[in-house]
């Protein structure tokens, strides 16, 4: 016999406390928020919450359920769109069964006038909330499903401001901050990636609310496509959100019997501000299974062929840069583009993945030889998801892309992209790439994606989409199986393809494609939201960059790029004695501080207009990095004095500048200090006067 439903339900991280109540005989999210203490009785919750029958208005509410139903009278958005030509449209299922475990509730719901049911299964890792919707067709005819939304959590009425990501190419991860009010606001993407301009998170905070203080929310689709954000306010004052993969029409249908299950929503809450959220996250990526392999070994510093060479490949000119490369301390030499078929631009060859005879008659095994002998691995470029129409593939196989004839493909970039919901391309993308890793010593995969799914129907005429990203799901995890030692990127035009779906399968993210380092620390403060540093692609570009038409300094360019997964993308042979050396500096100092990059605590610092900085403090309190870049000319002589977080307001540290190599500029700083903890946080220092374009890292020392 079932033991008898409670009231009530509840999970707690080290910060936060989860309740689920049981309203109407549906479950719903009670609280979401800070820790509650321990021995706090949801009841009151439930009566604090209480409230009178409004005028003109229902005798009593319905519920803001973890999926709100049509059948239930919710006068909101619903979280299920689901139907039988037109029929059994009303969706009421009630709760049936709750498992519980200390990290985790599953409910059951069932719905059988309308044939459905209904599992929420809620995980709680950490501090951050793990949750998803399982849809099952228990009728005797087909269920079409026009969407389908993760598990609706609410948010307080308090929390005013919403802080959404936009962005485009070479431009990703950027913020813009709105205030709430009625109604909804709604972020929709349906690129068929994440995308550059649409990436599935949003933060949601009280108006004054910063980096250290006040009550902050975050919330994330892990959904490596199509994507739906809502924020929802009722006129009866209640604040939802709710994030769905973005169906197109008639794509999913379920026959009786078969299931659908959400992405993920991973949602967590601090009432220590925006950084205490990111940390959440940080920690929780680094506590999953998938993670551990990154802690196998330091995470080696990159050097990447693209933007020395482009197209233009020579075996012995890629010879002599990883040797230059090897020299500044590089540890895996990646070969980007243009080693394949008839490769020689981007009008030709994807799809063909067999090594040039042109280029490489010898094949690649002198060049790998060659980095492999300079003590370095190597990596390589790939891009199966697409194909060029003068390709051989293309000639074979024209029934393999994705389109919706009769309208002609939107132009993009000379390339279609191959439908990965057919399991025949799927196989054969698995086998080509599977040839290359048994054929050669490849350590590294990056794993490109340079359009969008613009016009994505299938051979049949149907919606191909979310069929397209399961696809690519499946042959990655299959490569992950049989090759467990390969790393694979995640990159998508850069930032195009980021979210934790996507990680679950790869273990680095090319955050953009600009390596313009002005304008990579505010993509890569936007990325550091909801992702560590160690899986942030962070490359030192070329002295002019080919984005920006940009010139920087060596110094500037070290100073952006060492915060992250490291590495360097610039023709070597262009540098003269100073950059060289000034690099090599660069890397070294990366290598030293690398543990601490790749396993501290991020705090971001509200520092002044034209100012972007930030520290990186050890798990024990240490040591930690600070940096500090002058984006614009200040405002006054002297900056203002920059106020550092997370250390032990009674420790001392001893305070030295470590980068650049020559500090020109004047500052009583510069030989170094030692200071109490709760100075340097609560009184702050002030910084050197620096040239717009110009940075300074500071290493403390407990």
């Amino acid at each position: 016999m079932a033991a008898p439903l409670s009231a009530a339900y509840r999970l707690d991280g080290a910060n936060v406390s989860l309740v689920v109540e049981i309203i109407a005989e549906v479950p719903a999210v009670r609280y979401w928020g800070p820790r509650l203490p321990d021995d706090l009785d949801p009841a009151e919750l439930s009566a604090l919450a209480a409230r009178a029958e409004a005028n003109a208005s229902p005798a009593y509410e319905a519920p803001l359920a973890l999926t709100p139903q049509a059948g239930q009278g919710f006068p909101g958005r619903p979280g299920l769109t689901a139907h039988r030509g037109g029929l059994d449209w009303a969706s009421y299922a009630l709760l049936v069964d709750v498992e519980q475990a200390a990290d985790r509730l599953v409910f059951t719901s069932r719905d059988d006038a309308h044939g459905l049911e209904l599992v929420h299964d809620l995980q709680l890792s950490g501090d951050v909330l793990a949750a998803t919707t399982r849809l099952t067709n228990i009728g005797a005819e087909a269920l079409q499903v026009d969407h389908l939304a993760a598990p609706v959590i609410p948010l307080p009425g308090f929390v005013g401001q919403i802080i959404g990501f936009e962005g485009r190419w070479s431009g990703e991860f950027q913020l813009r901050r709105q205030d709430l009010g009625m109604g909804t606001w709604l972020h929709e993407n349906r690129r068929g990636r994440t995308s550059h301009d649409a990436f599935p998170g949003l933060l949601a905070t009280e108006r004054d609310a910063n980096e250290t203080r006040g009550l902050a929310f975050g919330f994330h689709l892990g959904w490596s496509g199509n994507h739906r954000l809502s924020v929802e306010t009722l006129a009866d004052g209640r604040r939802s959100v709710a994030m769905e993969a973005l169906f197109m029409p008639g794509e999913i249908s379920l026959a009786p019997g078969e299931s659908l299950t959400t992405p993920a929503i991973f949602a967590t809450v601090s009432d220590a501000g925006l950084g205490a959220v990111s940390r959440h996250y940080h920690a929780f990526l680094r506590a999953r299974p998938e993670h551990q392999r990154l802690r196998a070994k330091p995470r080696p510093v990159h050097y990447n062929s693209w933007e020395a060479v482009y197209f233009d490949h020579d075996p012995q000119v890629l010879m002599a840069l990883a040797e230059k490369a090897a020299a500044v301390g590089v540890e895996r030499f990646v070969l980007d583009d243009g080693w394949f078929g008839s490769r020689r631009s981007d009008r030709a060859g994807l799809g063909d993945w067999q090594v040039s005879p042109d280029v490489y008659p010898q094949g690649l095994g002198p060049l790998i030889d060659k980095v492999r002998a300079l003590g370095m691995e190597f990596g390589l470029w790939v891009e199966p998801e697409m194909v060029n129409p003068d390709s051989d593939l293309f000639r074979a196989h024209p029934e393999w892309v994705l389109g919706t004839p009769p309208a002609p493909q939107i132009p993009f970039r000379h390339q279609l992209v191959l439908d990965f919901g057919r399991p025949e391309v799927r196989e054969r993308m698995y086998a080509d790439v599977a040839t290359l890793l048994e054929e050669y010593p490849i350590a590294y995969l990056k794993w490109d994606m340079n359009r969008d799914l613009s016009q994505p129907g299938g051979a049949d005429g149907r919606a191909g989409a979310t069929a397209h990203v399961l696809g690519l799901y499946e042959v990655l995890d299959r490569l992950r199986a049989s090759y467990p030692a390969v790393e694979i990127e995640s990159c998508a035009s850069g930032g195009g393809r980021a979210d934790f779906g996507i990680l679950a399968r790869t273990d680095r993210v090319w955050t953009s494609d600009s390596n313009d380092a002005l304008d990579r620390l505010s993509i890569q403060r936007g990325f550091s939201h909801f992702f560590p540093a160690e899986l942030m692609g962070a490359h030192v570009g070329p002295t002019r960059c080919h984005i920006t038409g940009r010139v920087l300094s060596m110094p500037l360019r070290v100073a952006t790029a060492l915060f992250g997964h490291m590495g360097i993308e610039a023709d070597l042979r262009a540098l003269d004695a100073e950059e060289t050396a000034d690099l090599a500096a660069g890397v070294a100092l990366h290598k030293a501080h690398r543990d601490l990059i790749h396993t501290g605590a991020l705090h971001r610092i509200d520092a002044a207009e034209g100012v972007n900085a930030f520290a990186v403090m050890a798990e024990d309190g240490g040591e930690a990095l600070v940096s500090y870049t002058m984006l614009t000319e200040q405002r006054g002589y002297f900056a203002e004095p920059l106020r550092l977080a997370g250390l032990n307001p009674a420790a001392e540290y001893d305070l030295k500048a470590v980068w650049p190599l020559r500090l020109k500029a004047e500052w009583p700083l510069k030989q170094g200090g030692r200071f109490r903890g709760a100075a340097l946080m609560q009184a702050g220092f002030h910084p050197p006067r620096l040239h717009p374009g110009t940075a300074v890292i500071l290493h403390l020392k407990r």
